[in-house]
């Protein structure tokens, strides 16, 4: 059987540890003579309003210096960093441009020579992965010859963890990342991400875990500093260590199993070959899932329950609903829980994703997102449609329809909504483990 070598190293050091997790892991052996590298960081949201907590939700720009630096030392001169994050206004260039300034990213240009550049400003290339998928990937991530996929190690609300083969998604034009949210319940999310690996150039993952994300991917997460880097030159190899470390059985992953299964692997971690530090030794369970209730109240996530919310059915996300919908849902429950007042409101649904149907005898059904209306625009059971229809939608589109349900919510919250992320910083001030020079090129 083969066995492919895979690294767990403490982060203890600048470049000590990364260069200790490269060798251990013999991650960059199979690098071809001036090669064309391409670095794929996760910058999986920004904001330009307010500071927010990156530990745990970006790749530490510590550990794609250490990368670059190593790189560097191996004669590789064409280096790319590369990153598609998703804005709210996908015509949205400024928000990357300062992502890329604040991570240090142009000071990485310049010190070393390195490119740096926003996927969705550059050409994407048609790959068939078979089975009827064709998905489009960065024009530029498929021309290099070697790919190092630096990816945080966290948990993820549907995926269970995004690691390195979730990561890939970030190369994907914006059409294709919706496509992978598909409401085919065989071909769904986990079925089309654990394809994305198969036509690729050769990987060397390295999981970043100096912070860890508890209910990932984003800020409103439970972040911990935990200090671990993953290492592989087999990508599927680190993210079932990946997830091991998060506190998962492979088998509890769902995109992991198709992984494995299309690649003839075991998940038991048989034919990985583990050096550096034991597995037990780091591995810490970090919870993916956002509990909900469904009682005579209603469906809802436990926090509205909790507060005796009446009146209102809001469904639980499915893997059906996109990063755009998603980024709208907690501002939603958000506003919802503020609005409450103690009185009943009047048999309320809201449907998301592209999947969901009306639950007959609810008076008002609110639809987020133009996918849930497509599906639902004729169905009989809709008594009153409250449809919010863009795509993404609109912000204000979203307090009217509130509104014009009876919820009461406070326009104020979607008018500052780039501020949101500002409100989750003060968990972390004050405690020195959580450094943001973790996140600047000094």
């Amino acid at each position: 059987m083969k066995r492919f070598t895979t690294a767990i190293v403490r982060y203890e050091q600048p470049l000590e540890s990364v260069r200790k997790a490269v060798e251990l892991s013999r991650g960059l052996e199979q690098l071809p003579a001036r090669a064309k590298v391409f670095i794929k960081p996760n910058i999986v949201f920004w904001t330009r309003v307010v500071p927010f907590p990156k530990w745990g939700v970006i790749t530490t720009s510590r550990v794609v210096e250490d990368m670059v630096v190593l790189l560097k030392e191996r004669g590789i001169d064409d280096i790319t960093i590369g990153e598609g994050t998703v804005t709210m206004n996908p015509k949205d260039t400024e928000t990357p441009a300062h992502a890329f300034e604040t991570l240090g990213y142009r000071k990485l240009e310049k010190r070393y020579g390195v490119k740096c550049l926003n996927v969705f400003e550059r050409p994407f290339q048609k790959v068939d992965l078979g089975e009827g998928i064709h998905l489009q990937f960065s024009a530029d991530f498929m021309d290099s010859d070697f790919i190092v996929d630096v990816p945080v190690l966290k948990t993820h609300n549907q995926a269970v963890v995004s690691l390195g083969i979730k990561n890939l998604k970030g190369v994907l034009n914006i059409a294709s990342r919706k496509k992978c949210h598909s409401a085919d319940p065989q071909k769904d999310l986990n079925y089309l991400i654990a394809r994305l690996p198969e036509k690729i150039p050769p990987v060397f993952a390295l999981l970043d875990g100096i912070y860890t994300n508890e209910r990932g991917p984003s800020f409103d997460g439970k972040i911990r500093r935990t200090n671990v880097l993953v290492a592989s030159a087999d990508l599927l190899s680190a993210d079932l260590v990946g997830a091991r470390v998060l506190g998962y059985e492979p088998a509890e992953v769902p995109h992991l199993v198709h992984a494995a299964r299309n690649q003839g692997r075991p998940l038991d971690l048989a034919d990985i070959a583990l050096t550096g530090e034991p597995l037990e030794a780091v591995a810490s369970r970090h919870e993916y899932d956002f509990a909900y209730v469904s009682s005579a109240s209603g469906t809802m996530p436990v926090p509205l329950a909790k507060e005796g919310l009446q009146g209102l059915t809001y469904h639980k996300y499915d893997l059906s609903m996109c990063t755009y919908c998603s980024g709208i849902n907690g501002l939603m429950l958000t506003a919802i829980r503020h609005a409450w007042k103690g009185q009943p409101w009047d048999e309320i649904e809201v449907l998301t994703g592209k999947m969901m149907k009306p639950t007959p005898g609810k008076k008002k059904t609110i639809l987020i997102g133009q996918c849930i209306y497509e599906a639902n625009k004729k169905d009989p059971h809709i008594q009153e449609m409250i449809a919010v229809k863009g795509c993404p939608p609109k912000l204000e589109d979203l307090i009217q329809a509130l509104h014009r349900a009876g919820i009461e919510a406070n326009p104020g919250l979607f008018e500052n909504y780039d501020q949101l992320p500002g409100f989750f910083l003060p968990r972390y001030q004050g405690r020195p483990e959580f450094d943001e020079a973790f996140f600047q090129v000094h």
